[in-house]
């Protein structure tokens, strides 16, 4: 299972490095798009990552055409409020890229028009802008390991009816 999860211009560091602690539990690479709206170094990012930033694949680009130049062969789903369908009306394949939008705009919309079909909604209360990014990632990236019988990591049986 390659699971990516792909961040386009990202503002706020704690949330990154909630998506980065979210991407180390599950094995996930993290492709961050610039401009960040922080710097790597940022105290509040090292923070939310924890020690997991070790455990992260993480890669940088300078656009999104970039990141598609790149991995051609991906399949890539983007995360907005306005898709037809949701995030679990999707069979995900094996090889995927999440994309999500920065915290303040979402994704262009020009972006989410050319890949009408491949947009998928977290769905929520009518009123409600959107969830936060952080969480907005786990919730999708959870769904798509779900489908993937959470290859690779550790499931039921992990703990005796005793040690809980």
């Amino acid at each position: 299972m390659a699971l990516e999860i792909v961040l386009v211009e990202p503002e706020i560091p704690q949330n990154t490095g909630n998506i980065a602690r979210t991407c180390a539990a599950i094995g996930a690479g993290l492709h961050l798009v610039r401009p960040l709206g922080f710097s790597v170094e940022d105290r509040y990012l090292k923070r939310a990552g924890l020690d997991y930033w070790n455990e992260v694949n993480i890669h940088y680009y300078d656009s999104f055409a970039e990141v598609k130049e790149k991995h051609p062969e991906g399949v890539f789903y983007y995360a907005t409020t306005k898709a037809p369908n949701t995030y679990a009306d999707i069979k995900y394949p094996q090889n995927c890229f999440l994309v999500f939008g920065k915290e303040t705009a979402g994704l262009p919309e020009e972006l989410l028009k050319e890949n009408r079909e491949y947009c998928i909604r977290i769905p929520m209360r009518e009123g409600i802008r959107s969830l936060n990014l952080s969480n907005s990632v786990a919730v999708v990236a959870y769904e798509v390991m779900r489908q993937h019988g959470f290859e690779n990591l550790q499931g039921k049986g992990h703990l005796t009816k005793y040690e809980w």
